[in-house]
């Protein structure tokens, strides 16, 4: 999932864009998609492909929203010219500044997390940087979900477009994660249709191309559902993850 709203953010506070494009928008994404593809496209010794993530990620199957972080975020203009740690782009990606949608993770828990790595990244780091991450008081895992992190490295180092708004670095990780946390979204996604609805803003122009306005009523039960379903999994208590490096 993308939200408009954080990848304007990110572009703003990371990327000092005043004034974002769809541009910069759409090349900030594309990071994100490539990481998540690399090992489809590039052989690797960890590798992950689009099955593993639906059978580590998704324990119900309407449990299945998968939220999108990425590290590091670093402007062409403020270019590091030392490497970013393994350990500080995984720390990154448990903070609310690199997600691809609003919410706030350390207000929900996490079921499941993919951490895909690019570039000059070796096991022994990796597995280091998740030991920190256990250690952190605000990171909690629900308990009935069998618990650790599913890793992917890739060697391939991370491409950015030249001239372009991100600095090249020798290596990044895009990590999707689901979490109660993303509940969030939905509250507030809830609540804006529920705003505009009550006004029936726009709803002429579905109407008119065949659509009943019981489908609306429909499709807001839905997401209602949704959110209960996510708060109903935020309900036992945290338990600590194991890691779980696959090869």
């Amino acid at each position: 999932m993308v939200d408009n709203e954080a990848i304007y953010d990110i572009c703003r506070r990371k990327l000092n864009i005043e004034r974002p494009s769809y541009t910069n928008l759409n090349r900030l994404i594309s990071q994100v998609v490539s990481s998540i593809t690399a090992s489809l496209r590039f052989n690797s010794a960890l590798s992950v492909d689009l099955t593993d993530f639906q059978t580590n990620l998704v324990p119900y199957p309407r449990i299945h929203f998968p939220l999108a972080t990425y590290a590091p975020v670093v402007s062409a203009e403020k270019a590091y010219h030392e490497g970013i740690s393994v350990a500080e782009i995984t720390s990154e990606c448990f903070e609310a500044t690199n997600q691809m949608v609003k919410c706030d993770p350390r207000q929900g828990k996490y079921m499941a997390c993919c951490l895909l790595y690019r570039g000059d990244v070796v096991p022994k780091d990796v597995n280091a940087a998740i030991a920190v991450m256990k250690s952190k008081s605000y990171i909690h895992f629900v308990d009935w979900c069998p618990t650790g992190f599913k890793v992917g490295i890739n060697y391939q180092p991370p491409t950015v477009v030249p001239g372009g708004d991100l600095a090249k670095v020798q290596r990044a990780v895009s990590m999707l994660s689901n979490t109660t946390a993303i509940e969030e979204a939905w509250t507030k996604l809830n609540h804006k249709f529920d705003l505009m609805y009550n006004k029936r803003a726009f709803v002429h122009w579905y109407v008119g191309e065949g659509m009943e306005e019981l489908e609306f009523a429909e499709a807001r039960e839905d997401l209602a559902a949704l959110e209960r379903d996510y708060e109903e999994v935020a309900l036992e208590s945290p338990s600590t993850p194991d890691t779980l490096l696959e090869y």
